[in-house]
């Protein structure tokens, strides 16, 4: 968002720069008042900023799950405790192994699984486009006729049947009573 707001900033600044050089050219029967709106397109724009954040690497929070620490997985219970040193080693093995091994893992795969799921998102995006969309448009635009003879059908067939049959079925009643004979 700033740098959308730093792209309007700079075309506000050229735009006075322009407006300085012709005023400086034209007489001053020829000047025009030049409005420059800053809320522009990019300012309010719903895409986010592609470059990569390296401190919030999670800023919509996707993946608040995953937010695992060493006593969420193994706790012990006042009744039966480890030597200290053990549990100490244990959390720290644990969080390194865990640090260090995702860090390995991302190092190996992170590249080719997001250039694969990029290429999965672009292909979709492009099917819903370019398929998927005008092929449900084309099927509303020449489905109004099916939808007009069905709902004849619907009226003039199985609505009426339904209707009787519910007026048959609404005259039945059901009492329930208490049996005393046992």
């Amino acid at each position: 968002m700033t740098t959308a707001f730093n792209r309007a900033r700079t075309q506000l600044n050229l735009v006075e720069m322009e407006d300085q050089r012709l005023k400086d050219e034209r007489p001053a029967e020829e000047l025009m008042e030049v409005k420059v709106d800053v809320q522009s397109e990019d300012l309010n724009s719903t895409h986010s900023d592609t470059r990569p954040q390296i401190q919030g690497r999670d800023p919509k929070g996707v993946n608040k799950i995953l937010k695992v620490t060493f006593e969420d997985v193994i706790a012990e219970p006042p009744s039966v405790w480890s030597f200290d040193k053990v549990w100490l080693w244990s959390h720290a093995l644990f969080e390194v192994s865990r640090l260090w091994m995702y860090r390995l893992i991302s190092l190996l795969l992170a590249v080719p699984v997001s250039l694969a799921a990029g290429i999965l998102f672009a292909v979709l995006s492009f099917l819903h486009i370019w398929l998927i969309m005008p092929c449900v448009q084309l099927l509303l635009i020449n489905m109004h006729w099916v939808q007009t003879v069905w709902g004849s059908v619907l009226n003039i067939l199985i609505s009426p049947l339904f209707t009787s049959m519910g007026k048959c079925c609404g005259q039945i009643t059901i009492h329930l009573a208490k049996h005393e004979d046992r």
